[in-house]
């Protein structure tokens, strides 16, 4: 039952993201504690879009998430660090948002589906393609994602999402390409 949640929460919270890009809204803690309330809906409400008030363990991880008190003040600090860092590649800055955003790891469950989420709005909002990691891939990125956690260094996540979207944007372009041919037969 909690999968067939998880998916259709999923879709959800994708249109969610569809109306707030259309909407042209702004990052805020609100957007993301609602995105989340989305992805736990039905699943865990008593936690759906509330900041954790536990210490948590990622399994697997060297990272370990920040105690629970300062989550809040952490979250309004990468609120304000996305709203001003102006001088990063959109695609490098969604990364870093990822990272930053997982590592703080806000709720008690949902963080990697709702950092996702997060990254793909803010690349699609600045004309970006979603990126979507492939299962095979998880080591790798759990790899990275550990990098960026422990030791502060975004590079090796930055460099593992910028290959996904332009993988994305070449098989976009591929896709493109082949409507044009069958558009004109012939040629």
């Amino acid at each position: 039952m909690r999968e067939h949640l998880e998916a259709i929460n999923h879709r959800e919270a994708l249109l969610l993201t569809e109306d707030m890009i259309n909407n042209e809204e702004i990052m805020s803690e609100r957007l993301i504690k609602d995105h989340h309330a989305i992805i736990l809906h039905g699943i865990d409400n008593r936690n759906a879009g509330v900041y954790r008030k536990s210490i948590v363990i990622i399994s697997g991880a060297s990272h370990t998430p920040p105690d629970y008190m300062s989550v809040p003040q952490l979250m309004s600090d990468l609120i304000s660090w996305y709203s001003e860092e102006n001088r990063l590649h959109p695609v490098e800055k969604a990364a870093i948002l990822y990272s930053k955003f997982v590592n703080i790891h806000p709720f008690i469950d949902g963080n990697g589906r709702t950092s996702r989420l997060l990254m793909n709005l803010e690349l699609v909002k600045l004309g970006y393609l979603s990126v979507i990691i492939e299962q095979e891939k998880r080591f790798n990125y759990y790899e990275v994602l550990d990098i960026a956690g422990t030791n502060k260094k975004y590079k090796p996540f930055v460099e593992f999402i910028m290959d996904y979207e332009v993988k994305e944007l070449k098989r976009y372009v591929q896709l493109i390409k082949r409507n044009q041919e069958l558009d004109e037969p012939g040629l």
